[in-house]
């Protein structure tokens, strides 16, 4: 090689094209996030919709539900605790 040789060190790029694309990046990345926002919007307007033609709402569904697990626990509980009484009524030998 020869003294007047200009060396690198690494690669030579051009900044037009890397620009262009860092700016379709960006506006691709907000249509999407447009999109996002509109759809999300949507979904959410149609499940409040939803929720409110229900005969019984869903707070109060959910609140029966752990009454009644409420219930299924302290029976089990008590079940638990004093055994079953039918046992003295098995005969011995059999």
């Amino acid at each position: 090689m020869s003294n007047g040789e200009n060396r690198t060190n690494g690669p030579q790029f051009r900044t037009a094209p890397l620009i262009t694309s860092a700016a379709m990046v960006g506006g691709g990345t907000l249509i999407a996030l447009a999109g996002l926002a509109v759809g999300g919007g949507y979904l959410l307007s149609a499940t409040r919709q939803w929720i409110n033609e229900m005969e019984v709402p869903p707070s109060e569904v959910a609140r029966l539900k752990w009454t009644q697990a409420r219930a299924a626990m302290a029976a089990g509980a008590t079940a638990w605790q004093n055994g079953t009484q039918s046992s003295s009524a098995i005969p011995a030998n059999g």
